[in-house]
C-alpha cells in the first residue's frame, strides 16, 4: 500500500511543476524586459509640449562629435614639440631684460667706485684737495671758496709768462667748457676757474687780456703773494714762485699741470691731467655730474 502511493506523489509533483501556472516568473522578466525598451524608444521619439511644440528628446549618453574634445593635429603637435616651452617673443623679452640688468649694475657699480674715489680724496674734518682761501677777481671783487658752491668747479692754476704747456692745457679747457656746455643745455652749472701762480706780472688786467685769448667764460683769480701760496697749499699745487722779486727781474715758475674738479659741496672728485684728451675730460665731469643730479641734490643754474 505505502509502495503505491510513492508513486502517486512523484506523478503529482511532476504534474505540478509542469503546470502553466510555473512559467510566470518567466512571464514577468520577459515583461519587464519590455518595458525597458519602450522607454528607451521614447526617450528617442519626438515629444510633444503643452504650447504644440515639437522638440526632439536627447538621450542620456551621446557620441555627438560637438560633445567631444577636439584632439590637436600632427602639426600641431610638431610646432609644439620644435619651439619648446618658450617662445621667439619670451626668448627677446628675456634677452632684452638681461641686457638691462647688465647695464644698470654696470652705471651702478662705476658710479659707487667714483663716490668712493671721492670719498677717499677727504680727510676727517676736512678735505684733502681743495679749502678755504680769498683771492680777487679780474674786478677786484673779493673771491672766496664759497664762491665755489652750488656748481661744480674745474680749478686750473698756472701763468701768463708760460711758453707753451699752459697755453695747451688753456686751449683744452676751452674745448671742455663748450663741450659740457652743450651736454648741460646750457644749465650754466660749470664754473671755469684760472688761479695764478705768479701774482707779481699776472695783474687783473694782464689776465683779462690773456683769458680772453681762450674763453671768454673763464673766470680769473689773483692775489697778494701769500693769499696765492695758501690757495696753492689748499689744493695740493706745486708752488716754486720766489717771494721777493726786484722789478725786471727774470724768474722761473713751476707748478703742477692738472685741473681739478670740485663738486657743489667744494669737495675734490677728479684730477684731469695732461693724458686726458677733451672728449675724455668731459665724458668724466658729465658722469660726476649725472650722479649729482641722480642723488637729487640742488644745483646752482645762475
Amino acid at each position: 500500500m505505502a509502495s503505491s502511493i510513492r508513486p502517486a506523489s512523484r506523478i503529482l509533483a511532476r504534474a505540478s511543476r509542469a503546470s502553466p501556472f510555473s512559467l510566470e516568473p518567466t512571464t514577468l522578466i520577459r515583461t519587464r524586459t519590455l518595458a525597458r525598451t519602450t522607454v528607451n524608444t521614447q526617450t528617442a521619439a519626438a515629444c510633444t509640449l503643452n504650447n504644440g511644440t515639437t522638440t526632439i528628446a536627447h538621450r542620456a549618453f551621446s557620441t555627438s562629435r560637438a560633445h567631444l574634445k577636439k584632439s590637436p593635429t600632427m602639426g600641431q603637435l610638431k610646432a609644439r614639440n620644435s619651439t619648446g616651452p618658450f617662445s621667439w617673443k619670451s626668448a627677446l623679452l628675456f634677452v632684452l631684460t638681461g641686457g638691462g640688468m647688465i647695464i644698470y649694475f654696470r652705471v651702478e657699480k662705476e658710479r659707487l667706485e667714483r663716490k668712493r674715489i671721492a670719498e677717499m680724496s677727504k680727510g676727517v674734518g676736512k678735505p684733502k684737495v681743495g679749502g678755504p682761501f680769498t683771492l680777487k677777481d679780474l674786478d677786484g671783487k673779493e673771491f672766496t671758496a664759497e664762491d665755489l658752491k652750488g656748481k661744480y668747479s674745474f680749478v686750473y692754476f698756472g701763468f701768463t709768462h708760460c711758453p707753451d704747456i699752459c697755453p695747451d692745457e688753456l686751449d683744452k679747457m676751452a674745448e671742455i667748457i663748450d663741450k659740457v656746455n652743450e651736454a648741460t643745455g646750457g644749465e650754466k652749472i660749470f664754473l671755469p676757474v684760472f688761479i695764478t701762480c705768479d701774482p707779481v706780472r699776472d695783474t687783473p688786467e694782464v689776465l683779462r687780456e690773456y683769458l680772453k685769448e681762450f674763453h671768454p667764460g673763464i673766470i680769473g683769480l689773483t692775489g697778494t703773494y701769500d693769499q696765492v701760496r695758501n690757495v696753492c697749499k689748499q689744493y695740493r699745487v706745486y708752488f716754486s714762485t720766489p717771494r721777493d722779486i726786484k722789478p725786471g727781474e727774470d724768474y722761473l715758475v713751476d707748478h703742477s699741470i692738472y685741473f681739478y674738479l670740485m663738486d657743489p659741496d667744494n669737495d675734490f672728485v677728479e684730477c684731469i691731467g695732461r693724458q686726458d684728451t677733451p672728449e675724455s675730460a668731459t665724458r668724466t665731469i658729465m658722469e660726476h655730474i649725472n650722479d649729482w643730479k641722480r642723488e637729487g641734490k640742488p644745483l646752482k643754474k645762475d
